[in-house]
């Protein structure tokens, strides 16, 4: 059974990952690479599994380093001189929801290579258990946080910004907001308090979710707000009027900045991007960070993203770092109000939704769906789900490789053909999944 999706592994915390699961997967993890650095986000279930999970890798000898309650860029760094990280998360689901992701120790995801040796050595059980005088060594260390707020202070410099941040009781709480205050932001902090409850909002930072960084910006009349999702890879934000300003066209902003010997984007991202840098070779991948991550090095491109709010600065590091998003636009909004940086960058309209479908019935879903999609246009791309092409826009249909839910997504030169887009192929999905 695959347990990795497009971002490490998920689902209902103590249902499908249980303690029992991270055992193995220590236990696994540990006879592979015997050195592992391990954090965890604030879910309540994370001090279980993050527990489960060091012991797996100690009882096979492998040493185990407890980074603590860090945020995902900040895990991602730290792998650095070991022989993995491993950070429990699951990012920016419902508190309900726990699971893990592995990290190289050059800050890129495991690749769909390392995960399938892992799941192969899980399914076999191929680990021994050490002798209990050989069992791994157990440390702890606390600089994590510390040197991720360093690196990104090395990386922008002074910024006098009235900023409002949402950390979404996630664990960026004690990264962004220090951040920006130390580059010379004024800053006030929304659900800063690190809770796996998540009080104050749901921890995707969509638009919905978003209303009281939104009134915060407006009543403080703040230059910017900023929002994470609960595990700090995510990074979207809010400008000085409260106009919410998504992914997607924080990745056009940070294209037009940062793309010169190459852009890479995965397949739901806009067909905006030729028209606004010319010249410069727009790379598409398999949605997931991982895949941008793999595209950017094997390019040599300097910068990748994806419209759901993560971003990759390769010369700092290969994870989505939103941490370090929020310090790089807060440096560009200070010599460029928000809204002009987004009304300069192209855009056409964009449709997006999703419905549920049963797991059990994934398999025949994928076929059904795939011959129905075939019926509608004369050019389907099959790199990740079925990207339709219809000359003045195209349609995305994926299965979401985090949970249980199909992915639509439309975009024209048109409100009115993007819906039209959307729409039919919407309701062709429905049809296959009723």
């Amino acid at each position: 059974m695959k347990l990795f999706g497009s971002s490490g592994i998920r689902g209902l915390a103590n249902v499908d990952v249980t303690p029992e699961l991270l055992l193995d997967l220590g236990r696994t993890v540990g006879t592979e690479y015997r050195e592992v650095v391990v954090g965890r986000d604030p879910r309540i279930s994370g001090p279980m599994l993050a527990a489960a999970f060091q012991s797996g890798v100690l009882s096979v000898g492998g040493s185990v380093c407890d980074a603590g309650l860090v945020s995902t860029p900040t895990l991602a760094r730290g792998a650095s001189g070991y022989g993995c990280g491993a950070v429990i998360t699951a990012s920016h689901n419902p508190g309900e929801y726990n699971g893990i992701k592995l990290w190289n120790p050059d800050g890129m995801a495991f690749t769909e290579e390392q995960q399938a040796a892992i799941e192969e050595r899980l399914a076999a059980r191929d680990w021994t258990p050490a002798a209990w005088q050989e069992t791994g060594r157990a440390t702890t260390r606390g600089d994590h946080v510390e040197r991720h707020l360093e690196s990104i202070l090395r990386a922008e410099g002074s910024a006098e910004l009235r900023v409002v941040v949402d950390c979404a009781c996630g664990a960026t709480g004690n990264v962004t907001p220090y951040v920006l205050r130390e580059m010379g932001c004024r800053v006030t902090a929304l659900n800063a308090q690190m809770d796996g409850h998540f009080p104050g909002r749901d921890p995707e930072p969509t638009e919905e979710n978003l209303t009281a960084l939104t009134r915060a910006v407006q009543a403080l009349e703040a230059d910017l707000g900023i929002a994470h999702d609960g595990d700090g890879d995510r990074m979207v934000a809010v400008d000085a009027k409260g106009a919410f300003v998504g992914g997607d066209r924080l990745l056009a902003i940070f294209a037009r900045e940062r793309a010169r010997k190459g852009l890479v984007v995965p397949v739901d991202a806009s067909m905006a991007f030729e028209d606004m840098l010319p010249g410069v070779p727009v790379y598409r991948t398999r949605v997931g960070d991982v895949f941008v991550a793999q595209e950017i090095k094997r390019r040599g491109a300097d910068f990748g993203g994806e419209p759901s709010g993560t971003f990759i600065f390769p010369d700092e590091t290969m994870c989505p770092d939103g941490p370090l998003a929020a310090a790089l636009l807060v440096g560009l909004v200070k010599e460029t109000p928000l809204k002009q940086l987004v009304d300069a960058a192209p855009a056409y309209p964009v449709v997006r939704g999703s419905l549920p479908f049963e797991p059990a019935r994934k398999a025949t879903l994928l076929a059904s769906v795939g011959e129905t999609m075939a019926a509608l246009a004369h050019d389907v791309m099959t790199l990740d789900g079925w990207r339709l092409s219809f000359g003045d826009g195209w349609a995305l249909v994926r299965f979401s490789g985090t949970e249980p839910r199909i992915r639509v997504t439309a975009e024209a030169r048109t409100v009115a053909r993007a819906k039209e887009l959307y729409d039919n192929v919407y309701a062709a999905v429905k049809g296959v999944v009723a």
